[in-house]
């Protein structure tokens, strides 16, 4: 883990170590994430109240890329990636349909598992 040092500038001087939380690749969001803030801020910002909108959303949003899949071709294995993290707004869409399972299964007590894979 990687640690901090930092010195206070207060009548005394100490120095201690802090651990670094971010994970290693962590970098500070650039230009694209900057446009995309609106469209992330609106995604993140639709409530989940509505027992209708939280099933369409369960439907529509898939648990997992339908495109990661390994297939054989001449004996070798081939493996597609998934492709649902090149969509900027992922992680976004990952938790709006997080907040729709919650509310079907919190908030109106219904089961989830047939929208889990």
């Amino acid at each position: 883990m990687e640690t901090i040092n930092h010195t206070h500038s207060h009548s005394h001087t100490h120095t201690h170590t802090h651990p670094s939380y971010h994970p290693p690749n962590y970098k500070k969001p650039g230009w694209f994430h900057k446009i995309l803030s609106p469209a992330r801020n609106f995604v993140d910002g639709i409530p989940v109240k509505n027992y209708r909108l939280a099933h369409i959303i369960c439907q529509v949003i898939p648990c997992c890329c339908p495109f990661e899949r390994s297939f054989k071709l001449f004996g070798r294995t081939l493996n597609i990636p998934p492709l649902c993290k090149l969509n900027p707004l992922y992680d976004e869409f990952v938790g709006m349909r997080f907040r729709a399972l919650s509310y079907l299964s919190d908030e109106c007590g219904e089961d989830v598992t047939k929208y889990i894979c």
